[in-house]
C-alpha cells in the first residue's frame, strides 16, 4: 500500500492530539472494482469501512459518493481517522479538501464572430446547437432572456441530466436552452454548518451573479437591447448562442469546496456534457492532491473539453492556477471598449480614469472638496482602504474621497464612502495593481485610476494642504468608448507563468476577453454586488479570468460542433496554434500593469482567434496514455498516478517519452539548471496530425530565443492525406548566462509550420536557473 509520504507524516504528527473537534473533509480514493461481493453497493461498503475507523458513538455520514471521474467518496474525518482509513486494503489515498474561490458584449464581435458570416465558425457549427456546456459555478438565474429557448430544436437523446427542482427553482426553470441544473452543498455545510437560506438559495438558483454571468458569456442567446445602467449598449450574445447549458452550483457564501466540485464533475460527465467551464481557482498543489485536476482528467478522458480560469493573482509571476496539461488554462485580455471617467483637479489637470455610474451625479461644472481617506485621523491604514467604519463623517461629508485598493471589495469601499457622507470616490490602484483599470457599478459617482495617476492626485492634495488651500476635483463620466487602441492588452490582474507545478508546460495556454465584460445578471442582486444596492439590471459588467474562461468554453463548443471527431487536446491545440500576439496597432501586446511589452509568461500562446482555430491545418493531439507517461516522468508514484487516472499505471514506456517536456503539447518550454555548466541542451519530440488539406507540404520557420540554438528535423513535413500523423524533433542548445544565485532568465521565440495557407505557431521558452 503506497502513501503520500508528506501527507502521511503530517497526519501522524496530528494524530496523537486530534479529537473529533479537529474534523475536516477528506476525499478518499478507492481502487476500482474493489468492492467485496458481500456488499450490494459501493456506498454500503464505504459506510462499513468508515465504521471500522470511527468510534461507535460517531454517526457515519458520507458527503458524496463518486463514480464517473473518480472512484471513492468524501467524508468528515479527524486526522487520526483519516490515517487509519488509509491503512485499509483497497484504499489508495486520502486527500485533504481545499476551499476554492471565484475568479471574478462586444466581445463576440471583437473575436470576429459575426452572425452575418456565411462561412464562419458560427455558421459551420450551427452556433453550437446540440452541444452541452456544463458551467460549474454559483448557479444560474433561469428567467434571464439570455437563457430563452426560442427556435431551439429538441434536446439530444444522449442527455442524461436533470433539472433539480426546489421551492425557488420550479420545474419550468429549465427549458430547451437550460437543460440541466443541480446543486452540491454537502462539503460546504460540513465545514460551515447549515446554510442561512435567507441569504442564499438551497437550489441551483444564483444568489451571487457570477454563475449567471459566466453561463451567458459561454452560451447566452442574442438579446437586444442590452446594457448596464446605459453603458455598453448593443446586442448581448454568448460565444455559442445555440449551445445547451447545464448549471452545476458548487460555490456558496463561504467559497467552493473540493468535495462539492468533484461531485459536480462526476455528475456533469455522467449527464453527458461536451464542455466543462470552471471559473474557480485555489492554491497550486500536485495533481494527485488537486480535486479540479482529478475531475478534469476524468472528463478529458471521456472526450470532454475542460477550460478553467488562470486566476486573478497577476501581474506577479508564478501566480497561474489550474495548470494541469489536460485543462485549457485561460488568462484575461482587454477588448477595444472602455468606459472613461476622468478626474479633473482644481489645478486644471485632468487625470484619466474609468467608471460607470448613472444615478444622481455630481453637479456639472462644480468642483468638490477632495480628500485622501488615509489622512483623516484615527487608524490611517484602515481609513486609507475605506474599510467599514473607518471614515470620520466630519472629515468626508460632501467631499470626493480618494480610497486605496485592498482588503475589502472595490464596490464596498464606495458604500463606506457614501455611508459616511462622501459625494464621490476615486479608487486608487496600488503599485502592485499597476495601471490596470477595472470598472464597477458603484453606488455613488466613482472612478478608478492607475497607480501613477493616484500618486499625482495624492501629490496635488499634499501640495494644496501645504499651501493652506483646499484641494478640489470632479469626475467627468464620458460613457462608452469603442475602437480603443491598443487592444487587446494583457489585463493587469491576469495570473502569470511560469507554471509552479510543471515549468516544462507553459501556462496560461491562451488569453481571452476578461476585462469589463457585459453579460447576464440575476434579478435580486444589485449590480454593485453588495446587499445595500437595491438597483436591478438585466446585465452587468464584470472583470476577471472568470470572464475569460467561458469565452474559451463557448469557442470549444463551436469547434466541437464543427469537428465532432476532434479530441479535447486537438481543440485546445487549434486554439493555441492559431492564437495571435499582436494588438490592433500591429505591435506585440502590452502588459496593462506597466505599459511594457508582454511576454509568453503573460499570454501563453496568445489571444484566441476563433475563425482561424476552425481550420488550424495541423493539431498536436494527446492520448490518455501520453498523460500517464507525463505523470510517470513527473516522478509521481504508481499510487499517485492511479489517484488521477483511476487505473494501474505502467511507467515502463515513459522512458521512451524521455522527459516531462515531451508531452505532445502545442508549446515548448525548456528549463536548464546551470550548475556551472557552460552549455546545456535538451530535445523535444512532437507529433502533428493533418486536419487541413491532403497532399500538403509544411515548412518550418524557427525564431530561436536569444542566446540559444534551436534546430528542427525534418525541416519539412509532407502529408499525403488528412488524418496522417508525422513526427519531428526539436533540439535546443543554450549558453550559460551570468545570474545571481536563485535567479532566473527567460527568453522566448517561436516554431512555425506553414503550408502557405495555414501557419501553425508554437511558442518556445528557454529558462536558465542559477541554483542557490
Amino acid at each position: 500500500m503506497g502513501f503520500f509520504l508528506f501527507f502521511f507524516l503530517s497526519l501522524l504528527s496530528l494524530a496523537s492530539s486530534a479529537s473529533r473537534v479537529d474534523q475536516k473533509t477528506f476525499i478518499v480514493r478507492v481502487q476500482n472494482e474493489a468492492k467485496p461481493s458481500v456488499f450490494t453497493t459501493h456506498k454500503h461498503w464505504y459506510e462499513s469501512s468508515l465504521s471500522s475507523v470511527l468510534s461507535p458513538s460517531t454517526p457515519i455520514q458520507l458527503l458524496h459518493v463518486y463514480d464517473s471521474v473518480f472512484h471513492g467518496f468524501s467524508a468528515k474525518l479527524s486526522p487520526t481517522e483519516a490515517l487509519k482509513l488509509q491503512t485499509l486494503p483497497h484504499f489508495i489515498a486520502v486527500i485533504p479538501e481545499q476551499v476554492r474561490h471565484l475568479q471574478t458584449t462586444r466581445s463576440p464581435l471583437f473575436l470576429g464572430l459575426k452572425t452575418t458570416d456565411s462561412a464562419g465558425l458560427l455558421k459551420e457549427s450551427d452556433f453550437g446547437s446540440d452541444l452541452v456546456i456544463g458551467v460549474i459555478d454559483t448557479g444560474i438565474w433561469p428567467e434571464r432572456q439570455s437563457f430563452n429557448d426560442r427556435n431551439l430544436g429538441p434536446i439530444n437523446s444522449k442527455w442524461k441530466g436533470q433539472c433539480v427542482t426546489t421551492n425557488d427553482f420550479g420545474s419550468n426553470s429549465c427549458n430547451k436552452k437550460l437543460i440541466g441544473a443541480r446543486y452540491f452543498c454537502s462539503g460546504y455545510e460540513a465545514s460551515n454548518g447549515k446554510m442561512n437560506e435567507t441569504s442564499e438559495f438551497r437550489s441551483p438558483r444564483d444568489s451571487d451573479g457570477h454563475g449567471t454571468h459566466t453561463a451567458s458569456i459561454a452560451a447566452g442567446r442574442y438579446v437586444f437591447p442590452a446594457s448596464t445602467l446605459g453603458y455598453a449598449k448593443g446586442v448581448a450574445a454568448g460565444m455559442a448562442p445555440k449551445a445547451r447549458l447545464a448549471a452545476y452550483k458548487v460555490c456558496w457564501n463561504a467559497g467552493c469546496y473540493d468535495s462539492d466540485i468533484l461531485a459536480a464533475f462526476d455528475s456533469a460527465v455522467a449527464d453527458g456534457v461536451d464542455v466543462i467551464s470552471l471559473s474557480v481557482g485555489g492554491a497550486v498543489v500536485p495533481y494527485y492532491l488537486d480535486a479540479i485536476a482529478i475531475g478534469a482528467y476524468g472528463a478529458a478522458e471521456k472526450g470532454i473539453f475542460v477550460s478553467a480560469s488562470a486566476g486573478n493573482g497577476g501581474p506577479g509571476g508564478l501566480t497561474v492556477t489550474n495548470v494541469a496539461p489536460w485543462v485549457a488554462t485561460v488568462g484575461a485580455g482587454t477588448i477595444d471598449r472602455d468606459f472613461p471617467a476622468d478626474v479633473k483637479l482644481g489645478n486644471g489637470k485632468v487625470v484619466t480614469g474609468a467608471g460607470v455610474y448613472n444615478g444622481r451625479g455630481l453637479s456639472p461644472g462644480r468642483m468638490y472638496p477632495l480628500v485622501y481617506a488615509g489622512s483623516g485621523g484615527g487608524d490611517g491604514y484602515s481609513s486609507s482602504l475605506c474599510l467599514d467604519g473607518s471614515l470620520d463623517p466630519d472629515f468626508v461629508k460632501g467631499k470626493i474621497v480618494l480610497c486605496d485598493r485592498g482588503i475589502n471589495s472595490r464596490a464596498a469601499k464606495g458604500e463606506v464612502v457614501k455611508k459616511a457622507g462622501g459625494v464621490g470616490m476615486i479608487l486608487a490602484n496600488g503599485v502592485f495593481d499597476g495601471e490596470g483599470l477595472v470598472v464597477d457599478c458603484h453606488v455613488l459617482p466613482a472612478t478608478a485610476v492607475g497607480a501613477s495617476n493616484a500618486d499625482e492626485i495624492r501629490q496635488y492634495i499634499d501640495s494644496a494642504s501645504k499651501s493652506k488651500s483646499s484641494a478640489t476635483a470632479t469626475i467627468l463620466f464620458k460613457g462608452t468608448r469603442l475602437g480603443v487602441r491598443p487592444a487587446p492588452v494583457v489585463a493587469s490582474f491576469s495570473a502569470r507563468g511560469p507554471n509552479p507545478e510543471t515549468p516544462e508546460i507553459l501556462k496560461p495556454d491562451v488569453i481571452a476577453p476578461g476585462l469589463n465584460i457585459l453579460a447576464a445578471w440575476p434579478d435580486k442582486v444589485g449590480p454593485a454586488g453588495i446587499p445595500s444596492d437595491n438597483r436591478r439590471t438585466e446585465f452587468n459588467i464584470l472583470s476577471g479570468t472568470s470572464m475569460a474562461c467561458p469565452h474559451v468554453s463557448g469557442l470549444a463548443a463551436l469547434l466541437k460542433a464543427a469537428h465532432p471527431d476532434w479530441s479535447p487536446a486537438a481543440i485546445k491545440s487549434a486554439l493555441m496554434t492559431t492564437a495571435y500576439t499582436v494588438d490592433n496597432r500591429g505591435e506585440t501586446m502590452v502588459d496593462e500593469s506597466n505599459g511594457n511589452t508582454s511576454t509568453v509568461l503573460d499570454f501563453g500562446s496568445g489571444h484566441v482567434h476563433p475563425t482561424k482555430a476552425m481550420n488550424p491545418g495541423l493539431v498536436y493531439d494527446i492520448t490518455p496514455m501520453d498523460y500517464v507517461d507525463f505523470l510517470c516522468n513527473s516522478n509521481y508514484t504508481i499510487n499517485n498516478i492511479q489517484v488521477i487516472t483511476r487505473r494501474n499505471a505502467d511507467c515502463s514506456g515513459a522512458k521512451r517519452a524521455g522527459h516531462v517536456g515531451n508531452l505532445n503539447y502545442p508549446s515548448f518550454s525548456a528549463v536548464f539548471q546551470q550548475y556551472g555548466k557552460h552549455t546545456m541542451s535538451t530535445h523535444f519530440i512532437r507529433q502533428v496530425t493533418n486536419v487541413g488539406d491532403p497532399n500538403s507540404v509544411y515548412k518550418v520557420t524557427v525564431r530561436p530565443p536569444s542566446g540559444t540554438l534551436v534546430t528542427v528535423e525534418p525541416k519539412q513535413l509532407v502529408f499525403r492525406r488528412v488524418g496522417q500523423k508525422l513526427n519531428f524533433l526539436v533540439r535546443v542548445e543554450a549558453t550559460a548566462v551570468k545570474l545571481a544565485p536563485g535567479s532566473t532568465n527567460m527568453k522566448s521565440g517561436s516554431i512555425v509550420w506553414s503550408d502557405g495557407k495555414h501557419n501553425v505557431t508554437s511558442p518556445i521558452v528557454v529558462t536558465m536557473q542559477q541554483p542557490l
